[in-house]
């Protein structure tokens, strides 16, 4: 049996007030209980990544600031990527756009999906998202989970401020489906990536 993939939980916020970690910590908790992959977490907050700055993506030329290069060195290594996204006024946040701009090579052929949360659950933000993944040579999943509505109202700070587990049978499904899916591509491609440097 071949080894799980690998993903990495991205976690598109970096606001010092954000909910992003509560939703993330469950979908953690759901894959943990996983045994056909690994899910880790890979928090913006953790990289001092400036503002693209570079000559041009690393698809032409290597990257110049050290800070860029440590963030490509964390994502390099993972067979897929769930992003964990907030909706800003209709698009994810600056902070996790930039993130995708700052690296190119490490993304491509590489699945992925999307865990949004806002008042239509992150889906305009994800939209953009998977335009500017797809123009990355990232590979979409079809499904998403969206955290919206009278749910996210139920969990939310600003609401009732519950355990994700109180709206967990309204998105676990969505989250199966991603993680099955995820699954598939994930461990496709990675085979087509080896066999591609072999050959």
């Amino acid at each position: 049996m071949s080894t799980p993939p690998r993903l990495a939980l991205v976690i598109g916020s970096t606001r010092p007030q954000r909910f992003a970690d509560k939703p993330a910590q469950w979908l953690l908790d759901q894959a943990s209980a996983r045994d056909d992959l690994t899910l880790e977490s890979v928090d913006l907050r953790d990289f001092d990544l400036p503002f693209f700055a570079e000559a041009g993506s690393n698809l032409h030329l290597p990257s110049a600031d050290p800070r860029a290069v440590a963030w490509q060195d964390a994502i390099r290594p993972y067979d897929g990527y769930v992003f964990m996204v907030a909706e800003y006024n209709h698009s994810m946040a600056a902070a996790l756009k930039n993130a995708l701009d700052q690296a190119y090579v490490e993304w491509v052929r590489k699945p992925f999906a999307a865990f949004g949360y806002g008042s239509v659950g992150g889906a305009r933000a994800i939209e953009h998202l998977r335009g500017a993944a797809i123009e990355l040579q990232m590979v979409p999943s079809k499904f998403s989970v969206h955290l919206s509505g009278s749910d996210l109202f139920k969990v939310h700070p600003f609401g009732g401020n519950g355990p994700i587990d109180d709206v967990a049978d309204a998105i676990r499904p969505s989250v199966d489906a991603m993680f099955d899916d995820l699954v598939w591509w994930s461990t496709t491609l990675r085979a087509a990536r080896s066999a591609g440097v072999a050959a």
